[in-house]
């Protein structure tokens, strides 16, 4: 691998053959084994366009997300932000890749210091960077009618906000360095929806204003459904389903996205009553030790001798949709309500 940074796309971000590993421990500090929480992950993220990354609690979107912003170090891969080769930059080249992408984290209580006012917090990164010498002041401001909040509150603390508010201070934040690309990781999974909804507008203003590229990791399929222009869909560590949001909502083809689209409420209550629930059987399995062949196969009621012996191949279901499965086979589902729309 080069030490050198240099853009190998046009893309906002693009990860290829991504492996991520976390070391488990002993309680006296032997190893225990260790975990592949990304397995060999391809994502391309387009400039100015947002990506949702969705799955299961431990599939590894988080991490991912991390690797991006080099909190985690890729154990095989390459990943290239903004032109950027993550795992190689060095000295200036870190400090640029901490300009070009921030990441927004989901809890926007625990990630702000309660000790420092909301001055502070938007002052700390454009001291770090050496930005905006002499007008920080101004610039705070700035930051704070950008995401929607009052100036005259800066002197405030973060316990003297609201849920929704923290999370647009949050984001004013990340804004603070003037990145290309945000990771957003779960950032309205801990909001109201009616305030889920002000953040996700907050969001697409700011992208249409800025140019923003976003790789917008969540649970909720209705809040991917109504930000992102491509979904991926994760099981276990890898990329199991990925296309154009409306191609992969309303023909899924992979049999995971399709039971988790399948337990979406809809609004209509006709509708609710006459669609079929699709109930995932069997526990997920460990990370420590996934399944041969196909890791979804042990909950997959299409699952076959093939599945468990080999890995199943990428087929493409037209116009940029893929599915890595033996047994595609698209259907139909009753789509949810945008978070906009409820």
């Amino acid at each position: 691998m080069t030490t050198t940074a240099t853009a190998t796309t046009t893309a906002a971000i693009e990860v290829r053959g991504l492996v991520a590993e976390y070391r488990l421990k002993r309680r006296l500090g032997s190893h225990a084994g260790t975990v592949q929480a990304v397995a060999g992950v391809d994502l391309t993220v387009p400039r100015g366009r947002t990506l949702g990354l969705v799955g299961e609690t431990g599939c590894g979107k988080s991490t991912l997300g991390r690797t991006l912003v080099r909190l985690v170090r890729p154990a095989a891969g390459q990943v290239h932000v903004g032109g950027i080769d993550v795992a190689a930059t060095k000295g200036k080249e870190a400090q640029r890749l901490r300009r070009t992408v921030q990441l927004v984290f989901q809890d926007p209580y625990s990630s702000l210091n309660p000790k420092m006012s909301v001055r502070a917090l938007l002052a700390e990164p454009l001291k770090v960077h050496g930005l905006h010498p002499g007008r920080r002041e101004e610039r705070v401001r700035e930051l704070l009618e950008l995401v929607g909040l009052n100036p005259a509150h800066a002197g405030r603390f973060p316990h003297e906000f609201s849920g929704g508010q923290r999370q647009r201070i949050g984001i004013a934040r990340a804004l603070a360095v003037e990145p290309e690309i945000l990771v957003l990781d779960e950032p309205v999974s801990a909001l109201d929806v009616s305030v889920q909804a002000g953040v996700i507008n907050l969001l697409e203003d700011l992208q249409q204003d800025m140019g923003l590229s976003y790789l917008f990791i969540a649970h909720d399929l209705s809040v991917v459904r109504q930000i992102s222009d491509e979904v991926a869909v994760m099981y276990l560590g890898r990329v199991v389903e990925q296309g154009p949001v409306d191609a992969l909502y309303e023909h899924p083809v992979h049999p995971y996205t399709q039971a988790l689209l399948s337990a979406v409420p809809v609004p209509d209550p006709r509708v609710e009553r006459a669609r079929k629930r699709i109930v995932l059987t069997g526990d997920l399995p460990s990370p420590l030790a996934p399944p041969s062949g196909c890791r979804f196969r042990t909950r997959c009621w299409k699952a076959t001798e093939v599945c468990a012996t080999t890995d199943p191949p990428d087929v493409e279901a037209g116009d940029g949709h893929i599915a890595a499965c033996h047994h595609p086979q698209p259907i139909e589902l009753a789509h949810p309500t945008s978070v906009k729309e409820a």
